[in-house]
């Protein structure tokens, strides 16, 4: 069946834009070392996969909102590691975050249908933006500064009037940013914009304390957070957001009528990982330890001086050359290794890769050896 004219048509995945690359570097043995994706390879906590088991909760079906047990145990989170306090009223469960993402921009233009714009970072995950293209919204790009936050400054007033919300993601992905959270929210404020803070990088912040925008108050923000990373469960599709009480109040009402439900032994296991900060602080140390091999590797094998991210666990590299695909290239064919390009997280991260230093610490040594570089 013939789509009509002026349909929508979805834009290739990016990653899927990888796949002669991948075949390169798959020819290698002991096959690719996959560095373009940041899914978790470490195990997840035993406590979690145990709660994940024998809740009894597959039978029935899930509060929307998420249960009370889980709603306490993020709110207990947020003032244990983030030093806030938030009511559990005020928090809901999402089906992982790129989920609330994605459709936060239709739901809110619902609100208030005179705005029609979604404002995002230049350089960030491509779902800030594709959820704006879903929403029938204009997909705005902020600039970033040169330590790769956002540049509130440079923000139309005509933007402003028009958005119906602002995304950061601090830590940033892919480049490791962290944004003044304190400048957004006044900037939110002051404009009458939601401000949707993205936080599901916050326990490996490396420069000074863990923040979150909800330190600030709040009045017209949101904090959304995911156990994906945090605990090694991304395949558990689980998160929550957190914040001005009207805002989480409407998102939750309109969600729970179009049916999205964490399923209860889901629920369960988050209640399990955000009880326990452990398993976090190890995880931690590992995604240190093979960040600075990374650059270690990187500064070896091709003479580049890679900054430590502000948080996350991508290396943020800028491609000799100035071409990054070409980098991509040679790493696939002289070490089977894959990477993401930088136009991946738009054409402003042109002439860079991400580098996801997620797998096991065998594979960084067999990178190494790869590319003949020391221990």
């Amino acid at each position: 069946m013939t789509s009509p004219p002026g349909s929508f048509v979805p834009p290739a995945y990016p990653h899927d834009r990888l796949a002669p690359l991948v075949a390169t570097a798959s020819r290698h043995h002991g096959g690719a070392v996959d560095l373009s994706v940041g899914t978790p390879f470490d195990p997840s906590p035993a406590s979690v996969l145990a709660a994940l088991a024998g809740s009894g909760a597959e039978r029935g079906y899930p509060p929307s909102i998420g249960s009370l047990a889980l709603r306490r145990a993020a709110s207990d989170w947020l003032h244990r590691r983030l030093g806030v306090q938030v009511d559990a009223a005020a928090i809901a469960a999402c089906i992982g975050t790129k989920e609330l993402v994605v459709g936060a921009p239709h739901w809110l233009r619902l609100r208030d249908p005179a705005r029609d714009t979604v404002l995002y970072p230049a350089v960030s995950y491509p779902s800030y933006a594709m959820g704006a293209v879903l929403a029938g919204c204009r997909a705005v790009p902020v600039p970033l500064d040169d330590r790769w936050s956002l540049d509130v400054a440079a923000i139309s007033d005509d933007d402003a009037a028009r958005a119906v919300c602002l995304w950061s993601n601090s830590p940033g992905n892919p480049a490791g940013g962290l944004d003044d959270l304190a400048a957004l929210a006044a900037w939110g404020r002051r404009h009458q914009v939601p401000v949707l803070s993205d936080e599901c990088y916050v326990e490996y912040t490396w420069d000074g304390p863990r923040r979150t925008i909800l330190g600030e108050g709040s009045q017209g923000v949101v904090a959304v957070h995911s156990l994906s990373k945090r605990s090694n469960i991304a395949g558990l599709r689980v998160g929550f957001y957190a914040g001005d009480p009207e805002l989480v109040s409407y998102l939750s009402e309109v969600r729970k009528h179009a049916g999205f439900m964490v399923p209860g032994p889901v629920q369960a296991a988050a209640v399990a990982a955000l009880s326990d900060d452990a398993h976090v602080d190890a995880q931690a140390e590992r995604y240190r330890r093979r960040l600075d091999r990374g650059r270690r590797i990187l500064s070896d094998a091709f003479g580049l001086d890679v900054a430590l991210p502000g948080g996350g666990f991508y290396l943020w590299v800028a491609a000799p050359g100035g071409d990054a695909w070409a980098f991509a290239a040679r790493l696939a064919e002289e070490a089977g290794c894959l990477v993401a390009p930088g136009d991946f997280y738009g054409p402003a991260g042109a002439g860079h890769v991400r580098l996801a230093l997620v797998v096991p610490d065998e594979r960084l040594e067999l990178l190494a050896r790869r590319l003949g570089v020391g221990p």
